[in-house]
């Protein structure tokens, strides 16, 4: 039966008070203890969810200095833990302080078993509501997670997904299409995971590396083939033997240098800079722009037989702003991320925040979303971010609709409708619920404002 009841540690020096207190919680598994050391070391081993904290303890019983270091400790090591404190020394401004530095609630000495019985239960009953929303939240992440650990609920992000998926088994070459952002090498991560090839996943950005030494950086080089080269370097293509090269901004490889890129494409060997042996690499690749290489091909910029190489298989991703309900779910996981390494006191965001993430286009994409809550979270002063945290700006804080009827018909539904998906995650027969309609006339309004990629 013990084992059933809720945990609860005391701390409290005064032996007839811990006896009393004893004897109160009796519906109740009770910790006592007299000293910092074993507060610290009973909630390591028992993790109550509630603590009743006495101020005043030794060294400094008839101070508060070694209570506020007590608590300080709590929530440090557990900061989900709700602490209750108690004093009789200055009790406006221990009250105040406690609360500062995150204690869930204050009473005053001498004691009241029935007032402080309800304080207790109260502070139970919160913590297990929080615990069962961490619960709830971390199966939705677990449940929203596809290829590559991707959290999604869109429909057109779980196509793409699905799509990858079938062809990540072949050794086709695969073409990512889309803005920056939106999560072209975490995609491409996740193909080479569900490929089954034993060798490395190898990543290069073709636009961040000078022109002049992108072919070294690719192919690699021989020892003495320019001025520095002073041992052979293996290239990316290399490096990637029997594993994936993804290559990022594939559109800013110099137009001398994509002749050399379809060769090996086309006979599967290569030659390092300064070398005169071909040799042979099995390596898959993986592509990814945000230019459109079609338009280039007609400028003769981009080489047409290259283009029909690396893209035996194109993926357009969808931008965050054409998957309803990812940014809420995405921000949320981002918020658990950054607060557990950077700020424990953050527990979550306000409705405030959340109606700012909705509303928001998200031009930066997944990335900003993504540098928005890790500032959100280091720069966040309560437990709950705001969206001035996130500075965004609360949705009806100067919107203007169109003019015209239709057209603001038209605003309206679409923001209600992306509300509607992001607060059912992207179900579909939620969404219908909560609009009050029926899941054809949902479709039928997913279509109409191309809100369903």
């Amino acid at each position: 039966m013990m084992a059933d009841r809720p945990k609860l540690l005391i701390v409290e020096d005064d032996p007839g008070l811990q006896a009393q207190l004893k004897w109160a919680y009796d519906d109740f598994d009770v910790t006592i203890v007299g000293d910092r050391a074993g507060a610290l070391a009973a909630l390591r081993a028992q993790e109550p969810s509630v603590v009743t904290l006495d101020l005043g303890l030794p060294p400094d019983p008839d101070g508060t200095s070694e209570g506020f270091a007590t608590l300080e400790e709590i929530m440090r090591v557990r900061p989900e833990t709700k602490v209750i404190v108690a004093s009789g020394h200055g009790a406006r401004e221990s009250a105040l302080t406690a609360i500062a530095r995150g204690a869930y609630d204050f009473y005053q000495k001498p004691v009241d078993i029935d007032e402080l019985g309800l304080i207790v239960r109260r502070a139970l009953n919160l913590a297990q509501i929080e615990a069962e929303n961490r619960q709830l939240a971390a199966r939705v992440a677990s449940d929203n997670r596809v290829l590559g650990g991707m959290i999604t609920a869109a429909p057109g992000m779980l196509r793409v997904a699905r799509m990858i998926e079938r062809v990540a088994t072949t050794n086709v070459s695969v073409m990512l299409l889309g803005a920056s952002g939106t999560g072209k090498e975490l995609l491409a991560r996740g193909l080479h995971e569900a490929s089954g090839r034993s060798g490395a996943f190898v990543a290069i950005n073709c636009a961040a590396i000078p022109e002049n030494l992108l072919e070294s950086e690719l192919f690699g080089h021989e020892k003495g083939a320019f001025t520095g080269a002073v041992k052979t370097t293996e290239g990316k293509i290399e490096q990637a033997q029997g594993g994936t090269l993804f290559l990022d901004e594939v559109g800013d490889i110099p137009f001398a240098l994509q002749v050399k890129l379809l060769r090996f494409l086309q006979e599967r060997v290569i030659e390092r800079i300064g070398g005169r042996k071909a040799i042979p690499v099995d390596t898959r690749i993986v592509c990814a722009t945000h230019q459109n290489l079609e338009a280039m091909i007609a400028e003769g910029r981009f080489r047409e037989d290259l283009w029909y190489r690396l893209a035996e298989i194109v993926v357009k991703i969808p931008s965050l702003a054409e998957r309803p309900g990812d940014a809420m779910l995405l921000a949320k996981a981002f918020l658990t991320r950054f607060a557990r390494a950077m700020n424990p006191q953050v527990k979550g965001m306000t409705g405030d925040a959340l109606a700012a993430i909705d509303a928001w286009n998200w031009p930066g994409n997944v990335r900003e979303l993504e540098n928005r809550v890790k500032r959100a979270v280091i720069m966040a002063d309560d437990r709950l971010v705001t969206a001035a945290d996130l500075d965004l700006a609360v949705p009806g804080e100067g919107d203007t609709l169109p003019f015209n009827l239709k057209a603001a018909r038209e605003h309206v539904d679409r923001h209600v409708i992306r509300q509607a998906l992001a607060r059912s995650e992207g179900n579909i027969s939620s969404t219908a619920r909560l609009l009050g309609i029926s899941r054809p006339t949902l479709y039928d309004l997913l279509r109409q404002y191309d809100l369903q990629s």
